[in-house]
């Protein structure tokens, strides 16, 4: 009977720090750190893999257009590029759809992903 008194009173012990941390609502800074990591990934690299992805279609544009006029390995390695970039798209929408999917299930506030947005002009008649 000792033991399990033991037992549960270092288990409350060791919760204490859990407790207080969420009362704080930032949970010892994992909300931020969790921000921080959304906002690199949807602010930096998926940006910068839709250019790569933009590029490596553009180039099998051009190489199966362009450069592979009337050799049939060219044109077949350019329709294969442009499949790979339309493939990188794909992807790219799809891990953009997922982090902020998880980062909206979890509750973390992403409103900084997406900044300066234009607007439709009105006419006040």
């Amino acid at each position: 009977m000792k033991k399990i008194g033991v037992s549960i009173g270092s288990f409350l012990t060791a919760l204490l720090p859990v407790v207080a941390l969420a009362q704080s609502g930032d949970f010892g800074g994992i909300t931020t750190f969790v921000k921080n990591i959304n906002l690199f990934i949807n602010n930096t690299i998926i940006p910068l893999l839709y250019g790569l992805a933009l590029l490596v279609f553009l180039w099998g544009m051009f190489k199966y257009f362009i450069l592979g006029g009337g050799d049939e390995g060219s044109r077949k390695e350019g329709r294969q590029l442009m499949l790979w970039g339309i493939i990188g798209f794909v992807v790219m929408v799809s891990v953009f759809g997922i982090v902020n999917l998880i980062a909206d299930g979890l509750g973390f506030d992403n409103s900084d992903t997406i900044q300066n947005l234009p607007n439709v002009p009105t006419t006040n008649t």
